[in-house]
């Protein structure tokens, strides 16, 4: 190691920049910002979606449709499932059980549709059933409860 090739060690070091100082510092005057608009002042902050004053794409585009704000997302589950669940040893099936195998997240309301067959008895505690799901589900000798969902209004 020799006095030439001494160097801070890496990241240990920054430039500072110092802007807006006189114009001994070499950034004075108008401090690296132009002369005149809006982003020379101070407290701009430009809005997300600006284009410099031309019309922003969001507005040139045609909006197409309708997003109900109200409505109910429902997380899906077939008596195919439950089945195979049933075949896991698994008979009282709820949120928790739906969530440890990951067919649902926690604050997913479950609907329980009628898709597939269904032969094993199982207890089913959901949010919604199709009439048919209902229906196969206590034809086997099982139960489907309701569990109080939250109601859109």
């Amino acid at each position: 190691m020799n006095l030439h090739n001494l160097k801070p060690a890496a990241n240990s070091t920054h430039r500072d920049r110092r802007i807006g100082r006189g114009q001994g510092s070499g950034k004075g005057g108008t401090s690296t910002r132009g002369n005149k608009g809006a982003k020379s002042r101070s407290g701009y902050s430009r809005k997300i979606g600006f284009e410099g004053g031309q019309m922003p794409i969001y507005r040139i585009l045609p909006k197409r449709g309708f997003k109900n704000i109200n409505r109910v997302e429902y997380n899906a589950i077939n008596i195919s499932t439950l089945q195979h669940l049933a075949e896991k040893n698994i008979t009282d099936i709820d949120r928790d059980v739906l969530i440890a195998n990951g067919l649902a997240k926690k604050n997913d309301l479950i609907a329980i549709l009628a898709k597939g067959e269904l032969t094993a008895k199982v207890n089913v505690k959901a949010d919604k059933y199709s009439a048919k799901a209902k229906a196969a589900i206590e034809q086997v000798g099982g139960t489907a409860a309701l569990v109080n969902a939250p109601v859109a209004e």
